[in-house]
């Protein structure tokens, strides 16, 4: 990701963990978290309103500040003992989550290029009581974490936001051990995505100009040595693009 780049994201989602801290859980409603969660035509397409209610148990105010496109511990079939990786944490939901299924024995580790949207999850983990959750700062091209060291990497709409996705693939089979899991929700991009769109920096901040196609995407995982590859489109969040979940195994 150029740094021009990387500080135009960092600051929008800087803006929306303030947000979600200053409304004391009210952040759906708030200005950055209206404009993130919904698309170019008005619909919520983005955040809390994807999860189950019996899915977010403990971990509620987390998942209120949300601007995932999708749910990926719902189909990541975490078990307790594994180690989960959550590229991109934000304010830590996602996180909270797989905590509590890995359990007993097992942790879940957030990284987050943004201080604020890691302090924002640090604190909801205290608030929580979830003890086995531990949160990074880090770019998901260079992640901070041994190879062969975790079982199940996962993230909730934020690999399309790198410039070189290939890059923070590569990372993600590094740090899996062999037979990892990717379990992943992203969004991916139609074929014929305009370059007005492409070019438009709101448009990448909100998980969209900077989309894989779903060749793209198959390509990189193969490239990054996954095999096992998996993409199931879930629901429109643009004219030009898709969430989907992305699933594959580290050979």
């Amino acid at each position: 990701m150029t740094e021009s780049l990387r500080e135009t994201v960092r600051a929008t989602y800087a803006a929306a963990a303030k947000e979600a801290s200053a409304s004391s859980g009210a952040c759906c409603g708030t200005t950055t978290f209206v404009e993130l969660n919904t698309d170019d035509r008005g619909r919520v397409v983005f955040g809390a309103a994807l999860y189950d209610t019996e899915q977010i148990e403990g971990a509620e105010k987390a998942v209120e500040a949300s601007l995932g496109c999708g749910v990926p511990t719902a189909v990541a079939d975490l078990h307790p003992g594994e180690t989960v990786l959550d590229l991109g944490s934000g304010a830590g939901g996602d996180v909270l989550i797989s905590a509590k299924r890995v359990a007993p024995g097992g942790k879940a580790i957030g990284i987050d290029m943004t201080p604020e949207m890691l302090e924002l999850a640090r604190a909801n983990a205290r608030e929580a009581g979830i003890d086995n959750a531990e949160f990074v700062e880090g770019y998901l091209e260079h992640i901070p974490l041994d190879e062969d060291s975790v079982d199940v990497v996962i993230s909730n709409c934020v690999i399309n936001l790198a410039a070189d996705k290939a890059v923070v693939l590569a990372e993600a089979a590094r740090v899996l051990r062999p037979g990892g899991r990717f379990a992943v929700s992203d969004v991916v991009a139609d074929e014929d995505m305009d370059e007005a769109t492409r070019s438009d920096m709101a448009a990448f901040t909100g998980c969209i100009a900077g989309a894989l196609t779903e060749a793209d995407y198959r390509a990189a995982l193969a490239g990054a040595g996954f095999e096992d590859i998996e993409i199931t489109r879930t629901h429109s969040v643009h004219r030009h693009a898709w969430a989907a979940i992305v699933r594959a195994r580290r050979g």
